[in-house]
């Protein structure tokens, strides 16, 4: 007997696009005689031209039983329009879905509750949803209530709710009614950190321990590593790869960093008598990453382009964290080291280790700088690269990890005594 939960082939989804035709200005007598011209010729009014949009265009996988999938894309790549075809919300267009077991999903906030009804009587609601007996539904009753922590709100019609207690209840009620397969879009962001470290510890439980199948969208790679075991890369409507979780966020990462350092529109000012090329992150292998545990050491790589010669240029990082605070700078300053061209249009390729890296798990964001000396900038790129620092498992006296805490110093301890 198969494992196969979820089989999709040949899949696509296409939206009728309408564009309209912008016109100049239009006087009182142009309006009255077009109107009276469209009653005679109905079609000459419609000015408007219409296009053909693929969300999802020819897309075939299969996902077997207990398998935690992560779905990673930019913005537009067809993430959240896959997730709501599997879940039956919208139809394709062509191609065929197989799917065995029932499923929950979390798409957004709100998603299958009735504004009128209280937190109680939707959890009964849903539960009817996905196929399931009253008496069912009670036994799961108390796990939900405990599991979403809005007992006191629990007979409050859920219109009233904040967005927060939207979300626990809805995925509360989602993972804990035993279906086969849970579908969670990046709804989970709308929570504070402590739930949505909960919520990724029961998808968790909810695959390893009952055999669950997980499907999960999410930007935050971090996040998709540590609760996913295989990946599918969506691009404009396509799948890129759909492989092993480790392998499919690097390809994906080295994906958005090629197009980063080789885009026009990135903010950056200077004389440009040195210009910065092929920017990337990587590991101590040399592969690149932008994602990074706590105590890591993390390379920054770039090539130095001298369209004049520039003796000694001064080169410099900066890390700024998610509030947009420069806090950090790694500057050339070690005498032992010294970026000498020898001819103008010289590639310089530059590597810089930071060695065990413990800032706090965020995301931050880093500048490239270089200069004829501190003050006169040849390149200056803003905001071009990010990195992702995740808890690190050798570090388990910090779970769960307290936000207050920043910046991590390296240091030596000894017991004398």
């Amino acid at each position: 007997m198969s494992d196969t939960v979820i089989t999709v082939e040949n899949l696509g989804k296409k939206y009728i696009i309408g564009h309209q035709k912008q016109e100049k200005y239009t006087a009182l007598r142009d309006v009255i005689t077009n109107g009276v011209k469209s009653i005679f010729t109905p079609n000459s009014q419609n000015q408007n031209s219409q296009e053909e949009f693929w969300a999802l265009n020819d897309i075939s996988f299969e996902i077997k039983q207990g398998d935690r999938v992560g779905i990673i894309g930019r913005n537009g790549a067809g993430k959240s329009t896959l997730l709501k075809v599997l879940s039956r919300i919208t139809e394709p267009t062509k191609g065929q879905i197989k799917i065995k077991g029932r499923v929950a999903s979390l798409l957004e906030v709100g998603t299958g509750f009735h504004p009128e009804l209280t937190g109680r009587e939707n959890i009964f609601l849903n539960g009817a949803i996905l196929g399931m007996g009253k008496i069912e539904i009670k036994k799961k009753f108390d796990e939900i209530v405990a599991f979403a922590e809005v007992e006191k709100f629990l007979d409050t019609p859920v219109k009233r709710y904040s967005s927060g207690m939207y979300v626990r209840l809805a995925f509360a009620v989602a993972a804990h009614l035993e279906p086969e397969i849970l579908v969670v879009d990046e709804v989970l962001a709308v929570g504070d950190a402590a739930f949505q470290k909960k919520c990724l510890g029961k998808m968790q439980d909810v695959a390893n321990k009952e055999g669950k199948t997980v499907l999960f969208v999410s930007h935050n790679m971090g996040t998709v590593q540590q609760l996913c075991t295989s990946s599918i890369f969506l691009d404009r409507g396509q799948v890129v790869t759909f492989d092993n979780v480790e392998q499919v966020v690097a390809k994906y990462l080295h994906f958005t960093s090629i197009e980063t350092s080789t885009q026009t529109n990135l903010k950056r000012t200077g004389n440009k008598k040195i210009i910065f090329k092929d920017f990337y992150t990587s590991d101590r292998s040399g592969k690149f990453s932008n994602i990074f545990s706590m105590g890591d050491d993390i390379y920054i790589n770039f090539t130095l382009y001298f369209q004049e010669i520039i003796k000694e240029p001064v080169v410099a990082i900066q890390i700024k964290n998610h509030l947009n605070e420069q806090f950090a700078h790694l500057i050339n300053l070690d005498d032992d080291f010294h970026i000498k061209p020898i001819n103008k249009g010289d590639f310089n390729q530059i590597k810089v280790k930071i060695p065990k890296v413990f800032l706090s798990p965020s995301q931050y964001i880093l500048e490239l700088w270089v200069g004829e000396n501190m003050n006169i900038a040849c390149d200056y790129i803003y905001d071009c690269m990010s990195i992702e620092i995740i808890q690190s498992n050798k570090i388990k006296r910090l779970t769960p990890y307290p936000s207050h805490l920043k910046i991590f110093l390296n240091s030596e301890w000894e017991q004398i005594a």
